[in-house]
């Protein structure tokens, strides 16, 4: 190649282009699907900006507030929940969010919205201040409710297998949004002097096994049998344990790579610790869409009819088959018991 090719070599496909081609897929939309991806994605890298200046203006740390999860708030917590719901109001395409940060669902005013977003604005928030990699999770689904009205709580309350897109944003080393849309996963990647998403893992497939376990053996002196022992198997088998306690770096890692992720039900948390709505929901549908699964240790993630919009839910999730493995080991505790 001389160096004239070099110099004239495609930078690559926009995540702009991307959607706007692939909205062919959605027979019932006329673009307020695609136009609320791009809202999600300029929200994206306004988050993104926060976060690579957060330790030159003191927006990193406690922000001294509880979440209605019970969890001390970070300013970037706040900061980005202000930016996405601020980018879903302004996009118009949105009628209700619900977000992991708000206790009651948020109208956005625009009755004739089509869409329900459920969000995670900043997950794994705690881990800014150490430069730990970070995300922002999100699920989208069609209103049930006549448009023209607010959005109802059955309009949030959907299972997982009414979703029409969901994805995340992990903040990293480089910052890439992963999305699906019931077509496949693609990844793109931030290109911070363009300010633009290109893509660059088009169509992600989840290898169907692995060698990496991620859970947080520090509460495994809680774990039922059935957990504890396919963690022992996992030892037994020479599988390499990486934790990171930010949820969409762990689970970004195992779906390129393989491997299972866990939050099981603990003393601590009977019911889980993750959200159900902003986290797990959104991550079956991406994991499923990559030939991976999702459970929470009995059924499929994403067929569990949610109770509240903060509900909660044990999860493994990952490689298929080791998901299948830590559900066997489950079905053998019933048993026992």
């Amino acid at each position: 190649m001389n160096q004239h090719d070099k110099l004239a070599l495609p930078v690559g496909t926009t995540l702009d282009r991307f959607i706007m081609r692939k909205q062919e897929d959605f027979p019932y939309a006329t673009g307020e699907l695609s136009q609320l991806l791009r809202d999600i994605a300029l929200a994206a890298k306004i988050v993104n900006r926060e976060i690579n200046r957060s330790g030159l203006i003191d927006i990193a740390g406690a922000y001294g507030n509880r979440n209605v999860q019970g969890e001390d708030q970070q300013k970037l917590d706040v900061i980005a929940n202000i930016r996405f719901i601020r980018a879903l109001r302004n996009g118009g395409e949105v009628c209700t969010v619900i977000s992991e940060e708000d206790e009651e669902v948020i109208q956005t005013g625009n009755v004739q919205g089509k869409y329900i977003v459920a969000i995670d604005p900043l997950d794994g928030s705690s881990n800014i201040d150490v430069n730990v990699s970070i995300g922002t999770i999100f699920s989208i689904y069609r209103r049930v409710s006549p448009t023209g009205t607010e959005g109802t709580m059955d309009d949030c309350l959907q299972t997982g297998t009414n979703q029409v897109a969901a994805g995340y944003v992990i903040y990293g080393s480089s910052t890439m949004m992963v999305y699906t849309t019931g077509n496949g996963v693609n990844g793109f990647t931030y290109e911070p002097s363009l300010g633009e998403f290109f893509l660059s893992h088009p169509q992600i497939v989840t290898p169907k096994t692995g060698t990496v376990y991620s859970v947080n053996e520090g509460s495994s002196a809680s774990f039922s049998p059935g957990v504890a022992a396919f963690v022992e198997q996992c030892k037994q088998d020479n599988f390499s344990a990486r934790y990171i306690g930010s949820l969409v770096a762990d689970f970004h890692r195992n779906l390129l790579k393989g491997g299972i992720y866990i939050y099981p039900s603990t003393n601590k948390s009977p019911d889980g610790k993750l959200r159900l709505m902003y986290e797990c929901n959104p991550l079956a549908f991406i994991v499923e869409q990559a030939g991976g699964k999702s459970s929470n240790g009995q059924m499929r993630t994403m067929e569990i009819r949610p109770q509240d919009m903060h509900a909660r839910c044990p999860l493994f999730i990952g490689s298929k088959e080791l998901v299948e493995q830590v559900e066997a080991f489950l079905a053998q505790e019933q048993e026992v018991s």
